[in-house]
């Protein structure tokens, strides 16, 4: 593996838990949770990592533990971390995905003449001479 998440370590090929670290994540959490920002609650809990870094952890599934992890941090702490981190990101107008993918309703409508000539052989001139044909309607 090319990385473990912090908070583990890994022992003759099998991942487990590195308890000084794994109590870190937990207070991070609880940090967290009580109102604290990533930063200071990633300092407070004794993690020397960046903002970004911190969250990552605070997002990381695999601290509920899976095949490959074992569990640090239970589901009701994860899922209350994720809720505040929402809230805040909410408050902030920091959620801007949904704007992403929408898109705008076209204000105009467009029609097309009948082409009332042959078409030119030249590509370029063909396109010039259809999108000549183009009218919008308002």
């Amino acid at each position: 593996m090319a990385y473990i998440a912090y908070g583990y370590e890994m022992i003759d090929g099998v991942i487990t838990v590195d308890e000084e670290k794994a109590n870190q994540v937990r207070v991070f959490f609880e940090n967290y949770i009580s109102g604290l920002s990533l930063a200071v609650a990633g300092e407070q809990a004794g993690i020397e990592k960046t903002h970004s870094s911190m969250g990552l952890i605070l997002k990381n599934v695999n601290y509920l533990g899976n095949d490959v992890y074992p569990a640090i941090i239970d589901k009701e702490s994860f899922d209350k971390a994720e809720e505040v981190r929402q809230k805040r990101a909410k408050d902030l107008g920091r959620i801007v995905e949904l704007a992403a993918f929408t898109s705008p309703t076209p204000i105009e409508r467009f029609k097309m003449k009948k082409a009332d000539t042959k078409l030119p052989d030249d590509p370029v001139l063909r396109a010039e001479y259809l999108y000549s044909l183009i009218e919008s309607e308002v």
